[in-house]
């Protein structure tokens, strides 16, 4: 992992790393990778599906009476393994090219992120929670930010619209009752 310059403002920066791309730049990628998602697969981008699919392989190894009589888990078992699933290797691939991008544009580096006055263990709870909360709601939801977010509203899918208002909503809240966000 590369050094850390000094930090200022909150934010950490390694040395040498590139500067990030225009948020618009961005976005227009996304919605690049998106549409030949759609194209390539026949599914919209996603990422909640892969660990409720291995949280259903593992439970049958682990327990597959259990699993298999699962109403919500039992018909994932009978859809094959893990690596059977497209999501699997979406999600693969996602952390595959985060690694590669993270790396050529030196921005590889061990750090917490998050307000410091909330401490080391404060912000690393923070971020426990607000995992857990995601990924229940998302369940919930049937999907994530990018699975009910980006690809419903891609394809102009009513809660898609309404996911990603709620979620920019509790974002801004969460911030402000947490002490978070940007400064």
């Amino acid at each position: 992992m590369e050094s850390m310059s000094a930090c200022a403002a909150n934010t950490c920066e390694p040395r040498g790393s590139k500067a990030y791309w225009p948020a618009w730049l961005a976005g227009i990628a996304l919605g690049v990778v998106l549409l030949l998602t759609f194209v390539a697969t026949g599914h919209g981008l996603g990422a909640t599906g892969f660990t409720t699919r291995l949280s259903a392989w593992l439970g049958g190894e682990v327990a597959p009476g259990w699993t298999q009589a699962n109403d919500y888990l039992g018909p994932m078992v009978e859809g094959g393994g893990v690596l059977s699933s497209w999501i699997t290797w979406e999600v693969l691939g996602v952390f595959a090219g985060a690694f590669v991008s993270a790396r050529l544009a030196r921005r590889m580096a061990w750090r917490i992120e998050g307000a410091a006055h909330a401490g080391t263990i404060g912000r690393l709870l923070k971020a426990l929670a607000g995992g857990i909360l995601a990924g229940f709601g998302a369940r919930i939801s049937a999907g994530c930010t990018s699975g009910v977010g980006l690809s419903g509203a891609a394809v102009l899918g009513v809660a898609g619209f309404v996911f990603l208002a709620a979620f920019f909503i509790a974002g801004l809240v969460a911030a402000r009752v947490t002490g978070g966000g940007v400064k």
